[in-house]
């Protein structure tokens, strides 16, 4: 296999599924602000059903990543199974427009969260595979930062948007806003099919070999990872905590721009200097951060408090969304990174759907506040047992 070639340092593959990611999370991200008030608002559905739906997207695309990445081993072809995805979570935020009801709005959020499911896994998988040797933190953090500039760019459209149709219902706002989050999509399709190579090397099938996932630390590893998703709730909670605390939309997609800032901000250090302390211990301060965004979530009762609270949660999301993913691929033999890095996607998205629903059932019952202690006790917990991993 020819060496890879660099940009800006960073491998060209890697470069080009985070200019990828960078358009579908733009694209993403002017519609996932407006999601939970347009699901309470325009849709007028519960906060029980909110909270489920909210869980149950995030939930459904993590738990096809673990098949699509054992195929795209199976094949050794990455590209196919990316595009694909790509191209359906497109397709569904496009359509989005067209929603009138709760079981549509569904349908169509769980066709993205599948096109998420074929690509995620496989696409990791080919970051890893064209990442330079004891450098996985460092690509997987570059990535991660291209992507959530994209979640930084998204919400800012959406507000120009709406400050544009402010006049209008905001029920063609919305709209209007599901069909333009289409158009950065297709042009990431396009650079996946013109510009991305494979890098996956061809082995012998029929060798017997042993699965990483047989490993004791694997094993432990996976049970703190479902432990700490039990404490990830959906961003739309945190919105919902903005709008109980008598923010506007526009000011509460502000704050979501800021949580996106930092991340993006904080994630290419997080992925570099994980490679450089250990990513063991970057992912147990990244649930203690999780603990105390949580506790202040819950008691934030003015504007400071709240923007402190989302500052940590994305310095948070920076380190759990990117040194996990680097850890498995780490531990991975070269012929099973996308069966493993799946495995890590699927264990995380079957956890997360209980953690929002518990979160809805809290905030319907007792309110938010204690939604949020909830999840910073179930986070200090995965903190603790993450440290007792021998590294």
């Amino acid at each position: 296999m020819d060496e890879e070639k660099k940009t800006f340092g960073i491998s060209r593959n890697v470069f080009l599924l985070g200019a990828v990611s960078f358009l579908n999370d733009l694209s993403s991200e002017m519609i996932a602000p407006i999601m939970p008030v347009y699901l309470t608002s325009v849709l007028d559905i519960g906060k029980i059903v909110s909270g489920a739906v909210m869980g149950m997207v995030e939930s459904l695309s993590s738990l096809f990543k673990v098949f699509f990445g054992r195929l795209s081993d199976y094949f050794r072809k990455r590209k196919f199974f990316i595009a694909t995805g790509y191209l359906l979570s497109t397709l569904s935020k496009g359509a989005l427009a067209f929603t009138h009801s709760w079981w549509d709005f569904l349908a169509l959020r769980i066709a993205d969260r599948t096109g998420k499911g074929i690509r995620t896994a496989p696409r990791d998988a080919l970051i890893a595979e064209s990442s330079e040797k004891g450098k996985s933190g460092r690509s997987f953090g570059f990535h991660r930062m291209l992507d959530t500039l994209g979640a930084v760019a998204g919400p800012l459209i959406a507000i120009a948007i709406l400050a544009y149709l402010k006049n209008y219902p905001v029920t063609v706002s919305y709209r209007l806003i599901f069909m333009f989050s289409a158009v950065p999509g297709f042009i990431g399709v396009l650079i996946i099919l013109l510009f991305v190579r494979e890098r996956a090397k061809e082995f012998r099938r029929d060798i017997k070999r042993t699965s990483a996932l047989k490993s004791k630390k694997i094993r432990i590893f996976l049970l703190i990872v479902a432990l700490g998703a039990l404490g990830r709730y959906s961003y739309a909670f945190t919105l919902w905590k903005a709008e109980e605390l008598g923010f506007s939309i526009i000011l509460g997609l502000g704050f979501y721009t800021i949580f996106n800032i930092v991340y993006s901000f904080l994630a290419y250090p997080a992925g570099y200097y994980s490679d450089k302390i250990g990513k063991k211990n970057l992912i147990s301060f990244g649930f203690g951060l999780a603990s105390l965004a949580s506790f202040i979530f819950a008691f934030a009762d003015s504007f400071m408090l709240l923007l402190v609270a989302f500052i940590l949660y994305g310095a948070y999301t920076s380190i759990e969304d990117t040194v996990p993913r680097a850890y498995m691929a780490d531990l991975a033999a070269e012929f099973e990174k996308g069966t493993v890095i799946g495995a890590y996607h699927t264990i995380f998205g079957i956890f997360v759907f209980p953690a929002s629903l518990i979160m809805g059932l809290l905030w319907e019952n007792y309110g938010l506040f204690y939604g949020f202690i909830y999840a910073g006790v179930v986070n200090i917990l995965a903190m603790v047992l993450m440290l007792l991993i021998r590294s």
